[in-house]
């Protein structure tokens, strides 16, 4: 499988595109600045010259995903999965009347458009397939039904993420491709803090399993975690 995954530099972005590449599938590597990857994408890069490659992509406007799709397209490339990965949080401890809707914004920018972006421009580069997957990491926060005070600018973005999700999923269908939401789990990263319960790792290797379709799924789910399980919308 050829797998783009954005938000590679770090956390579960990083942990999937080493799975990915041990296991023999092909990784775009998508970061914001291509020249500085982190220390440990370039040692994987390093190691695996012929599966990695580390691509520049700013989802902070359309113009990223649609240049490096352009580039992917001239040299051949095509995709069998996407993986919308990279996020930001902001705003968590703020409550309405404190909350800075700049940080709404910034937020729906990175966690909503940017997914809408890079799935408008690399899709044409995704095979009709029975097997073609876009991911989107969305999670627990983004559930209707669980909703809790505060957190606006990421639960919201999730929530939206999911909607947006199940309309791909229902345009792409007649084309063999699916759309899923997929909640991570509360892992060990820069945003999750040192004290949650999983790894990025073990969280990424549940997710390369619904991907490449060791773990599966019945036709009706669109909001799962990271091993498969439902997960209330």
């Amino acid at each position: 499988m050829k797998i783009l995954i954005t938000g590679a530099g770090r956390g579960l972005g990083f942990e999937l595109a080493a799975a990915a590449v041990r296991e023999g599938h092909s990784v775009v590597a998508c970061i914001r600045d291509a020249s500085r990857p982190s220390a440990d994408l370039k040692k994987l890069a390093d190691a695996y010259p012929d599966l990695m490659r580390i691509e520049a992509l700013n989802l902070s406007g359309e113009e990223g995903a649609e240049r490096l799709a352009a580039k992917l397209r001239e040299e051949g490339i095509f995709l069998d999965a996407i993986v919308n990965n990279a996020g930001i949080l902001k705003a968590r401890e703020e409550g309405i009347e404190s909350l800075r809707l700049e940080d709404v914004r910034d937020t729906l920018e990175v966690n909503l458009i940017g997914p809408m972006a890079v799935s408008k421009h690399m899709i044409p580069l995704m095979r009709a397939s029975d097997g073609g997957v876009i991911a989107n990491v969305s999670s627990e926060a983004g559930s209707f039904s669980g909703a809790y005070g505060g957190d606006y600018p990421y639960a919201i973005s999730k929530l939206a993420l999911n909607m947006f999700t199940k309309q791909l999923n229902e345009e792409m269908k007649p084309r063999g491709l699916r759309a899923i939401a997929v909640h991570p789990g509360w892992m060990r990263t820069d945003m999750g803090g040192s004290s949650a319960p999983l790894s990025a790792g073990d969280s990424a290797l549940g997710l390369l399993g619904i991907i490449a379709g060791r773990i599966r799924l019945s036709d009706e789910l669109i909001f799962v975690d990271y091993l498969g399980r439902p997960m209330p919308l």
